[in-house]
C-alpha cells in the first residue's frame, strides 16, 4: 500500500490525473447514457450496425489525418519558440492534412453505396450517412489541428474545458437524434459528434490566432513531413487495421449467428472501453513520456516493474469488481435484452488485464520510435486476432470472439516479454541503452 501511495504521490502523476479526471468522467457518463439509449430505442441490432459505423468512421478519421497528431504535438512543442521552425511545421502538416482530408471526403462521397454495402451487411439504405460523413470530415481535421496546435502550446486547461464542453454536446445531439429517429439518428450521430466539437474549438483558434499568419504554402518542407512519417505509418496501422478487423469479426457473426449476437458482443467493446479509459489515458499522458525520457535499461525496467506492483494489483482488483457486478453493470447499461452480455465477460476481461500488461511494455515501440518492431507485433496480433476469433466462433459462437480477443494478447505479451527480455530480466552493466538489449 505504501508503493500505491508513494507511485500517486508522484508529482507528474497528480497533475495527468487531475488534469483528465473531470473530462474522463465526463466522457465515461457521456457514453453510458448513449449506450443506455441505443439499447432501449434500438436494440441489440441496432447496436451490431453502429458499431460496425463506429469502426468504419475512426479508420476514416485516422486516414483523412494521416495519423499525425502526436508528431505534431511533438514537433510544436519542441519549435514553439523558434518561428522559423514552427511555420514550417504548421505550414507543413496543414496543407498535407488538408490534401488528405479532401481526397478521403471525395471517396467516400463519391462511394458512399460500395462503402454501405461493405458495412452494413444486409442493410442497403445508409448510403446517405457515409455522404453526411463525408460532409462532417474537414471540421474533424481542422479540429485535431487545432488541438495538436494547444496541446504542442502545452494548453492543457483549454484542451479540457474543450472535451468537457464538445462531450456534453455530442452526447446531447445523439440522445435528441436516438429519441427522435432511433437507428437512422444514431448513425447520423456517430459520424457528425466529434467534428461538432469544432464549433467549441474555434474558441482555441481565435486565442491562437497569432499562428494562423505562420501557416503559408511556400513553408512546406518535405524534411518536416519525412519526420513525420514514422509517427504516421505507427499510428495509421492500428487506426486503420484494427477497426477493419473488428468490422471483419463483426460480420461474421452476423452472417453465421445473427445480429443480436453481433450487438451483444458490440455491448462488451463498449464496456470494455469504458473500464479501459482509466488506464490508457494513465498510460498515453505518463508512461508513454516517462518511456520517452528514459535512455538505459535499468531505468525501463524499475518503470515498468513499478508499474505492475503498484497499478496492476489495482486494476486486477477493478476487473473483480465489474466480473462480480456484471449482471448489475448490463441491467442498468443496457437493458434486459442485453442479459446473454454476462457469458462474455470473463474472457472480455482476461484479456484485457493481459492487454494492459502488454502494452505498459509495447509503449517502448513508440517512444524510441521502433517502427519494425511496431509494425510486425501489430501484424502478428491482429492476423491471430481474426483467425481465431473465425475458429472459436465456429465453435464456442459469440463468446469465442472474447477467447480470441484473450489468445492473442497472450500470444502478444509472449512476444513482447521476448523482445525486452533482456531489459527486462537479464543483468544489465553499468553502462546500456535500449537499443541494444531489446
Amino acid at each position: 500500500m505504501k508503493r500505491v501511495i508513494k507511485y500517486i504521490n508522484n508529482n507528474v502523476l497528480i497533475k495527468v490525473a487531475s488534469l483528465n479526471s473531470v473530462s474522463l468522467i465526463t466522457r465515461i457518463v457521456g457514453g453510458l447514457l448513449t449506450s443506455n439509449a441505443i439499447a432501449h430505442f434500438i436494440g441489440a441490432e441496432g447496436m451490431a450496425l453502429i458499431g460496425n459505423l463506429r469502426n468504419f468512421v475512426y479508420s476514416i478519421q485516422s486516414v483523412a489525418t494521416l495519423g499525425l497528431y502526436n508528431g505534431v504535438v511533438k514537433y510544436i512543442a519542441e519549435f514553439k519558440n523558434n518561428t522559423v521552425e514552427l511555420s514550417k511545421t504548421l505550414s507543413s502538416t496543414f496543407y498535407l492534412g488538408f490534401i488528405s482530408t479532401v481526397v478521403v471526403s471525395f471517396l467516400c462521397y463519391f462511394n458512399a453505396d460500395y462503402i454501405n454495402d461493405i458495412i452494413f451487411p444486409k442493410y442497403n439504405d445508409y448510403a446517405y450517412v457515409i455522404e453526411v460523413l463525408a460532409i462532417a470530415l474537414p471540421f474533424y481535421t481542422l479540429n485535431m489541428f487545432t488541438f495538436s496546435i494547444m496541446n504542442g502550446f502545452s494548453k492543457f486547461k483549454i484542451l479540457i474545458i474543450i472535451n468537457i464542453i464538445g462531450q456534453i454536446l455530442g452526447v446531447a445531439v445523439t440522445l435528441i437524434l436516438i429519441y427522435k429517429n432511433r437507428i437512422d439518428g444514431a448513425l447520423i450521430s456517430v459520424v457528425i459528434s466529434e467534428s461538432l466539437i469544432f464549433l467549441i474549438t474555434l474558441v482555441g483558434i481565435v486565442n491562437q490566432r497569432s499562428l494562423m499568419s505562420l501557416i503559408k504554402v511556400g513553408q512546406v518542407r518535405f524534411s518536416i513531413i519525412k519526420k513525420l512519417s514514422s509517427y504516421s505509418v505507427m499510428a495509421l496501422f492500428s487506426a486503420i487495421v484494427l477497426p477493419l478487423v473488428a468490422i471483419a469479426i463483426r460480420s461474421y457473426i452476423i452472417d453465421n449467428i445473427g445480429f443480436k449476437e453481433a450487438g451483444f458482443w458490440e455491448a462488451m467493446n463498449r464496456i470494455s472501453k469504458y473500464y479501459l479509459m482509466f488506464v490508457s489515458s494513465l498510460l498515453t499522458l505518463y508512461i508513454l513520456p516517462r518511456l520517452s525520457e528514459i535512455d538505459n535499461a535499468k531505468e525501463f525496467r524499475s518503470e515498468v516493474f513499478n508499474f505492475y506492483k503498484t497499478i496492476i494489483p489495482i486494476f486486477a482488483l477493478g476487473l473483480l469488481v465489474i466480473y462480480f457486478l456484471r449482471n448489475y453493470i448490463i441491467t442498468i447499461v443496457f437493458s434486459n435484452e442485453f442479459k446473454p452480455v454476462e457469458d462474455l465477460f470473463l474472457w472480455q476481461l482476461l484479456g484485457d488485464f493481459v492487454k494492459v500488461l502488454s502494452i505498459v511494455i509495447a509503449y517502448q515501440f513508440l517512444a524510441k520510435r521502433m517502427f519494425w518492431h511496431y509494425i510486425i507485433t501489430e501484424i502478428f496480433s491482429v492476423l491471430i486476432l481474426y483467425i481465431s476469433s473465425i475458429l472459436f466462433i465456429d465453435i464456442y459462437g459469440v463468446k469465442g470472439a472474447t477467447i480470441a480477443h484473450f489468445v492473442t494478447y497472450v500470444m502478444y505479451y509472449g512476444v513482447i516479454l521476448l523482445i525486452f527480455s533482456s531489459s527486462l530480466f537479464g543483468v544489465i552493466p553499468d553502462k546500456n541503452d535500449l537499443s541494444a538489449n531489446s
